[in-house]
């Protein structure tokens, strides 16, 4: 099938990583000119080389940003303009979750570094493109969040906080965006493998197994999903076959969500 997304432009945040990494590749095998962002430059630049590799795939380039400097991300957008004449699409990956703590003994520098990255980071590059869909009248944006924004997360104080954040911000965008030919949507993940053995404490790495195994048994389908999973429900949002979907929350859960005896 056609996504309708052939020569767009697509906007990935976090693109070095896993699921940005995953959410790239997709879309430029759909066609899509790919701009993987992320603050590790040499990350970045590997994932845009890789989807050069690929013949059938549309254009990648690689830009390191740092999405809490306003400035950074304006001129990063301006690149990207000369390149490729404008942005379509936008995905909001990029975030950080590394704590564990309970309320009360949280770290207050954890707390202020995640509301920056994973929310005003957010801030920053939507509202340097959002506007400039609109004006266009075509955009998809993907907001990514979490079940950690849906339910809350144990430890996860300032990642629940934004995740949940994300939803808000998403619902909005879509609400604004409307009648200009813009959707906004938003995924809410269960834990990948991937992802989850990356972002696991030092401490606990060892017991990843176990979390794992844990986690698996309280999923219906039994066990847990990958990258991929999420990346195709990304590249299907930001298709032309979901131009009548907008200010949703999907979960790729595997049914972790669903009330169970």
């Amino acid at each position: 099938m056609d996504l309708g997304i052939r020569d767009r432009t697509a906007v990935v945040t976090g693109g070095a990583g896993r699921i940005g990494s995953a959410d790239c590749r997709l879309l430029a095998e759909e066609g899509a000119n790919v701009v993987v962002l992320d603050v590790d430059a040499d990350g970045a630049a590997e994932i845009a080389a890789e989807i050069d590799e690929t013949a059938a795939s549309g254009a990648a380039i690689s830009l390191e940003c740092d999405l809490t400097d306003r400035d950074d991300v304006a001129d990063s957008m301006a690149e990207v303009r000369d390149a490729f004449g404008g942005v379509d699409i936008l995905v909001n990956n990029a975030a950080m979750v590394d704590a564990r703590s309970r309320i009360g003994d949280y770290d207050d520098g954890i707390w202020d570094r995640d509301i920056e990255i994973n929310l005003t980071g957010t801030y920053n590059i939507s509202t340097e493109l959002f506007p400039r869909m609109c004006d266009r009248g075509w955009g998809r944006i993907v907001n990514m969040s979490s079940m950690a924004g849906w339910y809350g997360g144990f430890g996860q104080l300032s990642y629940s906080a934004t995740k949940a954040a994300m939803i808000g911000v998403g619902r909005t965008m879509a609400l604004e965006g409307a009648q200009s030919g813009v959707t906004s949507n938003i995924i809410a993940p269960n834990i990948v493998v991937g992802d989850w053995a990356e972002m696991t404490p030092d401490e606990l790495r060892e017991n990843v197994d176990e979390y794992f195994a844990r986690i698996a048994e309280a999923t219906p389908m039994r066990h847990l999903g990958t990258e991929e999973d999420v990346a195709n429900m990304v590249t299907y949002l930001c298709s032309e076959q979901a131009s009548y979907v907008t200010g949703q929350v999907i979960g790729v859960t595997g049914g972790i969500d669903l009330f169970s005896f």
